[in-house]
């Protein structure tokens, strides 16, 4: 190969990152750029799990704690791909070794200043995934339905396209068009089996805990789960998805603190689901939870859904008496409800 790569996706990667960016890899390979997809966070949510297991998806977890052993010198671009930086804890890193952001595509709206050689940021596409099937329907890869990684890559694609677009309902022409293409290359079998991985108990038991905890306020259902270990994060999503199916709700948002034990950190963590078109989950998260001291949103969102991230820094602690640790979860349990409710219903709320 005459050039190496970074392919970097978001902390917690969900299938139209994933499939999109082993998309741009198997793209590249064509042009000589031999491409590494990472990510810093955990692959969480059964279906992701079972997409990259079943798929054999090759993206690599590289945790920020190990990234003192890398080394960076051996790329010469970094590509990131269904995000901006925004998301990823791998960017800092990056820019420290000088590697130049070379590519960035993405369907969320304009974040960062990265001035990269290429961009293609499309707001109104639904998924990155679809603009990834453009570029093959454009010739940049020739799709061969006897190539078992090509096959693939089209039942991943197509994943992450029907996951992005809540399975088509939110699509557009474009969305149907790219996903009338792949249908002539994925395995229904394989797709199929991803589709029907199963719920963990542990995450059931988190779905319960947002269902006894609940407030509903002006169709807004709301839900605080406590602490849950760093495995499980991705429970909140799935308990939001449930809370929202509930009648008389039309959006739902779940949070709890994520207690990191290998990297000794903590955060906030919160998911929201919305069914109600004129609510713009990107504009309500912004608006609520505003910016660090950096000027990065602590939330963000696209179509019918959207998710915050607040460090908890000064107040992490790993050997918590109860008491304590009673207390600081009340603390950010009002807050957050604060927050939320001040939009919801802005005259009612508590001062």
């Amino acid at each position: 190969y005459s050039e190496r790569q970074l392919v970097v996706i978001q902390d917690f990667p969900d299938p139209d990152a994933l499939s999109s960016a082993w998309a741009y890899q198997l793209i590249a390979e064509q042009y000589n750029i031999q491409c590494e997809i990472i990510y810093a966070g955990t692959l969480s949510h059964q279906e992701n799990i079972a997409l990259v297991r079943l798929t054999k998806l090759p993206a690599k977890r590289w945790g920020v704690q190990t990234l003192k052993e890398r080394d960076f010198s051996v790329y010469q671009g970094c590509v990131l791909i269904d995000n901006q930086g925004t998301t990823s804890q791998l960017i800092p890193f990056v820019k420290q070794a000088g590697i130049p952001i070379t590519v960035v595509i993405d369907h969320h709206s304009n974040q960062e200043q990265l001035n990269p050689e290429f961009a293609d940021l499309r707001p109104q596409t639904r998924s990155t995934a679809t603009i990834l099937t453009q570029y093959i329907q454009a010739g940049l890869l020739q799709l061969d339905i006897n190539n078992n990684e090509h096959v693939k890559c089209a039942t991943a694609l197509m994943h992450g396209l029907r996951s992005d677009t809540n399975l088509l309902m939110q699509a557009q022409e474009e969305d149907f068009l790219a996903a009338g293409y792949l249908s002539r290359f994925y395995d229904i079998q394989l797709l199929k089996a991803v589709l029907q991985s199963a719920r963990s108990r542990r995450v059931m038991d988190i779905i319960e805990r947002a269902l006894k905890n609940r407030i509903v306020q002006d169709n807004f259902s709301l839900a605080g789960v406590g602490y849950l270990r760093y495995d499980d994060r991705d429970a909140i999503p799935q308990a939001a998805d449930f809370l929202v199916t509930e009648e008389n709700v039309h959006t739902a948002v779940v949070y709890g603190i994520v207690h990191d034990e290998d990297e000794e950190l903590e955060f906030a963590l919160g998911s929201l689901r919305t069914n109600k078109l004129t609510l713009d989950p990107d504009e309500f998260l912004k608006e609520a939870f505003g910016q660090d001291s950096n000027g990065r949103f602590f939330g963000g969102g696209r179509m019918m859904a959207g998710g915050f991230e607040i460090p908890i820094g000064f107040l992490c602690s790993f050997n918590d008496n109860p008491k304590y640790a009673k207390l600081k979860w009340e603390v950010f349990d009002m807050q957050i409800k604060h927050k939320l409710l001040r939009l919801v219903e802005p005259k009612d709320v508590f001062a």
